[in-house]
């Protein structure tokens, strides 16, 4: 199949708007694009690859922690059985499914116009929150030296797969928090020190979002979620895109190698 087999017709969608206030503000509404039918496919396969149902090699599993809490979360086990309790899912470009919407038209146009060259993904992950609620997670950017890349990636492109209400675990973010940078030249959770500094509490707009619809994030944005309390699952696919001229620069195993897909 394609990606634009599900792509949702909309004819008062302003790409180059949209384009704009991610550079100015970091993120960016890119409205519905995700079909229905697109929707129940990426759903099934979902739960078929939690379930243990659909296998591909090498994808990255991690459960939910069982207390609830982020400072929790188990690492380095992987797959441990059959749950819909997962967390976090990566390498879903080894999915034929989720590769064809990586590679869907509307999301070529926007990699364009914001990247040089041809395209290469980081990585392709679906983050979900389980029907309990799931884990938060705090204020973070998404680079600095713990990505492990010679340049720093600024795109990610978001799709709800299931409504992200203000109770459901909905992203948050500080409006042009981008601008100044990695927080830490590691990147990742942003220290206490550094959230306090910025007001960040105060300064947080909530970014509720419908199923289907996409949202446009810049890497150094700050943001986060909090569990959700709908008790309904909350499923987010995204990826990061970034030049093909990105190289790893890892030394203790061979450097990775990034899936070309524009």
């Amino acid at each position: 199949m394609r990606g634009d087999d599900w792509l949702v017709d909309e004819p008062a969608r302003d790409v180059e708007g949209a384009i704009a206030h991610f550079a100015e503000r970091g993120y960016a509404r890119l409205g519905r694009a995700l079909s229905d039918e697109g929707l129940a496919a990426l759903r099934a396969r979902c739960e078929d690859l939690m379930l243990g149902r659909v296998v591909w090699p090498g994808m990255f599993f991690q459960h939910e922690s069982a207390s609830g809490k982020y400072e929790d979360l188990p690492y380095g086990k992987g797959y441990e059985g059959p749950s819909l309790d997962y967390r976090k899912l990566e390498k879903l470009e080894k999915d034929p499914l989720f590769f064809a919407w990586i590679q869907n038209p509307l999301f070529e146009r926007v990699a364009r116009a914001v990247i040089d060259g041809d395209v290469v993904i980081y990585r392709a992950t679906l983050f979900n929150k389980p029907a309990w609620g799931g884990s938060p997670l705090p204020w973070h950017q998404d680079g600095g030296s713990f990505w492990g890349l010679d340049r720093e990636p600024v795109l990610q492109i978001w799709t709800a797969l299931d409504d992200a209400p203000l109770t459901g675990g909905c992203l948050e973010v500080v409006e042009g928090s981008h601008a100044a940078g990695l927080a830490t030249p590691l990147g990742g959770v942003i220290p206490a020190e550094h959230v306090r500094g910025k007001d960040a509490e105060a300064r947080a707009v909530p970014v509720p979002a419908r199923a289907g619809e996409v949202l446009l994030i810049h890497n150094h944005l700050w943001h986060r979620s909090r569990p959700s309390q709908t008790g309904l699952p909350r499923r987010a696919f995204t990826i990061c895109y970034m030049s093909a001229a990105t190289r790893c620069l890892r030394k203790r195993r061979a450097p990775r190698e990034f899936t070309r897909v524009f």
